[in-house]
């Protein structure tokens, strides 16, 4: 049996979904987790593991000693103020524990608007987001310290996130769901169980300072999308509002951005079929699933 000794820093939906495929590869998995609330002892499947409290620099200090003992880290918390609390919090750490791999999730967001073009990895990074912004200088960080310390780094720059749990027909079916009035608005998305399958292809086949594109075949427009959702559900679209309508800060600032991710590179590397190469793909699968 494979072993595996993980530290998240994070336990959201990819890391999730990873630990789940992890098991399902037969891994002896002893995992330890990290939340911003208290010290918990927690299950996933059959695998039970402690999730530590861990809010900006207040921390649970049984952390340093679980990582001191792990070989793979996956940081998935989002920058505070440009910087990478794992970085200012544990570097001393990190130094001196066995670490295999490294891998921080960043975003697409940190190319900015590219004006419907597509970009690669080698293309011009411009964020115009506060989180695009802070996601890049995060990146640098991590760069520049697993550089200095010879450490093991990958990282993914991943684009939309959906899941069973958060996806264009849920949102349809709740009531929450709206088209976005902009022409020519192209962005990218990758299912989480495509993320989970490449951090599992990843552990075999690793590059140290790498930067990937974790995307599917098919940048679209949301009405494109939330249009085939409709079709799935049978029923009528939703409202369209006019871009200069949106309430949400978050939302305004992803629709400054429109590009089409390249995801090349990723396919290659780790020799990877999408098990979702596109949403509608993505979407049938969910809508089984849905109750």
């Amino acid at each position: 049996m494979k072993n595996i000794n993980i530290f998240c820093y994070g336990f959201g939906q990819v890391a999730k979904s990873f630990v789940n495929r992890l098991s399902l590869e037969g891994f002896k998995i002893h995992l330890s987790t990290t939340n911003r609330s208290e010290t918990t002892f927690n299950k996933i499947g059959n695998v039970e593991y402690k999730s530590y409290k861990f809010e900006n620099n207040n921390f649970d200090e049984e952390i340093i000693d679980k990582l001191k003992n792990s070989d793979h880290i996956l940081i998935s918390i989002p920058p505070i103020n440009g910087n990478d609390i794992v970085i200012n919090n544990f570097s001393d750490t990190l130094k001196i524990a066995n670490i295999k791999w490294i891998t921080y999730l960043s975003a697409t967001s940190v190319y900015g608007n590219h004006k419907g073009e597509w970009v690669n990895e080698l293309s011009k990074t411009n964020p115009t987001s506060p989180l695009g912004i802070n996601r890049l200088k995060v990146e640098e960080q991590w760069l520049s310290f697993v550089k200095k310390n010879n450490l093991p780094l990958q990282i993914f720059r991943l684009s939309g996130i959906y899941s069973n749990k958060n996806n264009p027909l849920l949102r349809l079916k709740s009531g929450n769901a709206n088209i976005i009035n902009k022409p020519n608005h192209f962005f990218s998305r990758i299912h989480v169980e495509d993320i989970a399958n490449i951090l599992l292809k990843s552990l075999t086949n690793f590059k140290t300072n790498e930067i990937y594109n974790i995307s599917d075949d098919k940048p679209a427009s949301s009405q494109e999308v939330m249009s085939y959702a409709a079709k799935i559900l049978k029923t009528d679209l939703p409202k369209t509002i006019d871009e200069h309508d949106i309430k949400s800060e978050m939302l305004k600032n992803f629709y400054k951005d429109s590009k089409k991710v390249s995801n090349k590179k990723m396919k290659k590397f780790f020799s990877y079929n999408l098990k979702f190469p596109t949403y509608i793909e993505g979407l049938n699968n969910i809508s089984n699933n849905l109750t």
